[in-house]
């Protein structure tokens, strides 16, 4: 261990490494997890060549390297497993530069999500990925997991709205990719990667334009049910919001005591609608979706009148995870899809399961696309809730996927789920994407012990299928 920091303090200087145990403690955690190891280092590189020097020390010393962005991941992806040095993207954070004309922009991974639409909103443009966590999480974060967000309904995830790449390969090489390039499209490929493939060091995403008219509007419900297949129904008539998101209850209730944004906490369910457009469109999208949602059973809906009713209800929408500690110590969320149509069947599985196990949940999710994210409500003091909020977790996991489902939407893999990937997976579906893995990294130094089951080798990947019941 000496020995690397020693080699890393003489490459990038004193001041880009941390490695007191006091200092690299907090490298050891993310939003989901703490890691069973602390890294022997974490470093703050300045640039892409900080960031090449590093792998390069890294590789010859044999130790595993751990991409971070914010450390926001609910996954465990970027705490490392076995030791080895965190690349840590905080400095570089800069956006590089704004195209105008052609609607992009090049950005450092460590810039928060939120202000790159905060510099280029002077210019009439934004960027869509919109995490909840978009005010503390970065864009290179969203680029490992894939992130996506209420606005991704209409506008995609960020593997929609990322062009083009520059990382750095498992032998120290920068390279560049595009999706404007022929041949493979590489940048899909990394986008979502987790960090096992190559680390990031810049990204070109696609910005867009801003609406010339922006409505927000509440529809209340008095079952959850009727707001699913208010959801359905939408989507199903042609109709595509620009969000449409949902809270039961308990969420209604949390988020309303927290933020005082204008929720009925004595309904059952609600949708956030936000339409986007022009004047005369989002005219007609407000009457039809608002005739369909009173169809399907809505009591109400309100139209939220000026930019600060409008601020207000998003501001308590993504701080409803926040919210939550009005009602417990601590939660455990998760993230998995399933067919809109499918909704209320999931809906009422994970109540079910919350009930069987003593658990109070609380859900808010993108209804639009089927992108749940209940969360179980326990107390880690007590290792009875701990045992049960993973039991109801895994069973949660385990009604989406036979609705027709899959285990994430947009927290991607981790160290979480990893022992679930067999459960959508066969065996030759894994053991294609260990292969892959394996040509980017044949060492497995990038991320090791995240995304696939146990093992980190094609021959593995079959035994365990055995152990966690995976279809072959």
């Amino acid at each position: 261990m000496r020995e690397i920091v020693a080699a890393l303090i003489d490459a990038l200087g004193p001041d880009a490494v941390r490695h007191q145990p006091e200092d690299v403690r907090v490298y050891a955690y993310d939003g989901y997890r703490s890691g069973d190891a602390l890294p022997a280092a974490a470093i703050l590189p300045n640039d892409t060549k900080d960031v090449a020097r590093a792998i390069g020390i890294c590789r010859e010393h044999g130790e595993p390297i751990v991409a971070r962005g914010s450390g926001t991941g609910l996954c465990g992806a970027a705490v490392p497993q076995h030791g080895g040095v965190v690349i840590s993207f905080a400095r570089m954070n800069r956006v590089l530069a704004i195209d105008t004309r052609r609607r992009r922009a090049r950005v450092q991974p460590g810039l928060l999500n939120a202000r790159l639409s905060e510099q280029t909103k002077a210019l009439g443009l934004f960027y869509a990925p919109d995490p909840s966590s978009q005010k503390i999480s970065s864009i290179g974060g969203n680029v490992g997991t894939n992130a996506g967000g209420p606005h991704c309904l209409s506008y995609g995830v960020t593997t929609n709205n990322v062009l083009g790449l520059e990382f750095v390969t498992n032998e120290g090489e920068v390279l560049r990719c595009h999706q404007d390039a022929p041949g493979y499209d590489l940048t899909g490929v990394i986008v979502g990667s987790e960090g096992t493939l190559a680390v990031v060091t810049e990204i070109e995403v696609k910005l867009r334009r801003l609406p010339e008219e922006t409505r927000v509007f509440l529809a209340v419900y008095d079952s959850v049910e009727a707001a699913s297949e208010s959801v359905s129904e939408i989507i199903g008539h042609g109709l595509l919001p620009t969000a449409l998101e949902m809270m039961d209850r308990v969420m209604i209730r949390a988020v309303e005591e927290a933020f005082h944004a204008g929720y009925p906490q004595d309904a059952a369910a609600v949708l956030l609608v936000e339409v986007a457009g022009s004047r005369e469109g989002t005219d007609d999208a407000e009457r039809a979706i608002a005739r369909i949602a009173k169809d399907a059973g809505a009591l109400t809906w309100r139209a939220a009148r000026t930019q600060a009713e409008r601020d207000a209800l998003w501001a308590a929408r993504k701080g409803a995870a926040g919210a939550i500690g009005r009602l417990a110590p601590n939660y455990y969320i998760q993230d998995a899809t399933v067919p809109r149509t499918r909704l209320p069947e999931a809906l009422r599985a994970v109540e079910a399961i919350a009930a069987e196990h003593g658990l109070i949940v609380a859900n808010v999710f993108h209804a639009g696309d089927g992108n749940l994210h209940p969360l179980l409500l326990f107390d880690r003091r007590d290792p009875r809730s701990v045992e049960a909020v993973v039991r109801a977790g895994t069973e949660i996991l385990k009604q989406c996927i036979g609705l027709g489902g899959t285990i994430s939407g947009e927290h991607g893999i981790g160290y979480e789920k990893r022992e679930a990937l067999p459960l959508v997976f066969s065996a030759s579906d894994l053991a294609a994407m260990v292969k892959l893995r394996d040509t980017f990294d044949p060492r497995q130094l990038f991320n090791p012990g995240k995304i696939f089951p146990s093992g980190a080798s094609c021959h593995e990947v079959q035994p365990s299928l055995a152990r966690t019941g995976g279809t072959p």
